[in-house]
């Protein structure tokens, strides 16, 4: 005999209520087995791929790709045998997981596998009705091409393989937007190659259906970094300090310790010498590291240093830390460093790799432009844009010389750092930069 097992959103853990339902796995008739995987969800720290806790049939979807659902609520149910029972009720998604990563500002995830079950469903489907022959329209996609499609056609899950959803991607089409045309109302890759324009969802607010617009959905890890940005804009008050800082005595001392830098198999940039000057320049200034406890108003000073190197991947700007970063040598620096940044983009570092930074630094490296005013990665207090180094006319004993400057921008939380104190705290890190040698005991 056949019951339905409600199958609940489980407790992720580190204080999670809610999450995002970014991508359905199955869709209603599919036969899972257990572990298969169902469902992925992102919370403001996680995302994580739940797998199937028991055998069966999936019965209804209760919850569309972009909705939130709160930790506690069922979001899907399951047909089963009378015999069968649950794995698990609550805790953990049944499905492994990757590693956690962090993404600005502060926030982490888990990335986890990108699988699907075994007939490839992306999701259910919705209810639509057909469109009549007068809801019909040509339009002319970005191409030239002209293809019809629906104007009132809107499928929140479309059904679709994972190649064809990243053909979709690819091609840039909206998969909801397209009139299935498969065997069990799939969407094909001929669908989409005759549909390359977007259609204006029902009720939504008018715009081009011509191929000059497209659109797609502001979710999933994208919207969790606005929601996290918003919030340290929304909560610390932001004001930023702007430096030269001349950078030519940086960039020789590089060239001379390069050698013995690739000798030892490390590639030594200048990011080594700001960390390590960040590190000291924090040392005199403990009110830069440290964090204002909102609950209890105290001011949590950290007698540790732990830089966030702000790190761009495929995935979005990660955060990885490294911890101790006033006890490591400059080489040490180097090579922590690099194995920090692969291990970002790889998707390799462990949990502990991407959390507790006491300060970050963010760079652009050659693309640093002249200046921009960083966010903090809340809750910090303060966080160093570097800038490109470029030739300027300087003046040095009356004379105009050409020199190498770098424009340091620094924002600080000006609830916790006044500003005299913002300041002190650049030019001792520009001093350290400016006048590198001191930082020569530390190298190797």
């Amino acid at each position: 005999m056949a019951s339905e097992y409600e199958f609940r959103l489980p407790d992720i853990g580190e204080g999670v209520t809610e999450g995002e339902i970014v991508e359905w796995f199955v869709s209603p008739g599919d036969a899972v087995s257990e572990d298969d995987p169902m469902v992925e969800v992102m919370t403001d720290k996680a995302t994580v791929t739940i797998g199937a806790p028991v055998d069966g049939t999936i019965g209804e979807l209760r919850f569309e790709v972009g909705s939130k659902a709160n930790v506690g609520d069922v979001i899907l149910t399951i047909v089963t045998s009378a015999t069968q029972r649950p794995k698990r009720s609550s805790g953990p998604p049944a499905t492994a997981v990757g590693e956690i990563q962090s993404v600005l500002p502060g926030t982490r995830f888990f990335q986890g596998a990108q699988a699907t079950n075994g007939n490839g469903n992306g999701g259910a489907r919705a209810s639509v009705r057909p469109a009549s022959a007068a809801q019909k329209r040509h339009v002319q996609t970005t191409a030239g091409t002209s293809v019809t499609t629906s104007i009132d056609y809107f499928e929140a899950k479309p059904l679709a393989t994972p190649a064809t959803r990243r053909y979709a991607k690819e091609m840039g089409v909206d998969l909801r937007r397209i009139r299935p045309s498969g065997e069990g109302g799939r969407v094909t890759k001929g669908d989409i190659d005759e549909a390359a324009a977007y259609v204006s969802p029902l009720d939504a607010p008018a715009h081009p259906i011509d191929g000059s617009e497209t659109r797609e959905p502001f979710m999933g890890m994208r919207r969790v970094i606005a929601e996290r940005l918003q919030h340290a804009k929304n909560t610390a008050a932001h004001f930023t300090f702007v430096e030269e800082c001349d950078a030519g005595r940086l960039m020789q001392l590089r060239e001379l310790l390069r050698p013995e830098a690739e000798r030892q198999g490390v590639s030594l940039t200048y990011l080594p010498f700001i960390v390590k000057a960040v590190a000291k320049a924090l040392q005199a200034h403990p009110t830069l590291n440290c964090v204002l406890d909102e609950e209890t108003d105290e001011l949590v000073y950290k007698q540790y240093y732990n830089i966030g190197i702000a790190t761009a991947t495929s995935a979005g700007l990660m955060v990885p830390v490294v911890k101790g970063a006033d006890q490591l040598r400059l080489l040490e620096l180097a090579r922590e460093i690099d194995r920090l940044a692969e291990g970002a983009r790889q998707g390799s570092l462990r949990p502990d790799e991407l959390r507790d930074s006491t300060f970050t630094v963010t760079s652009l490296g050659k693309h640093g432009g002249l200046l921009a005013t960083p966010i903090l990665n809340f809750p910090e207090v303060g966080i160093l844009g570097v800038h490109r180094i470029k030739e300027r006319p300087v003046v040095r004993a009356g004379e105009i010389e050409v020199g190498h400057i770098m424009l340091l921008s620094l924002s600080f939380d000006h609830r916790i750092v006044d500003g005299h104190v913002g300041a002190a705290f650049a030019y001792d890190v520009i001093a350290y930069l400016e006048n590198p040698e001191r930082l020569l005991s530390e190298f190797g």
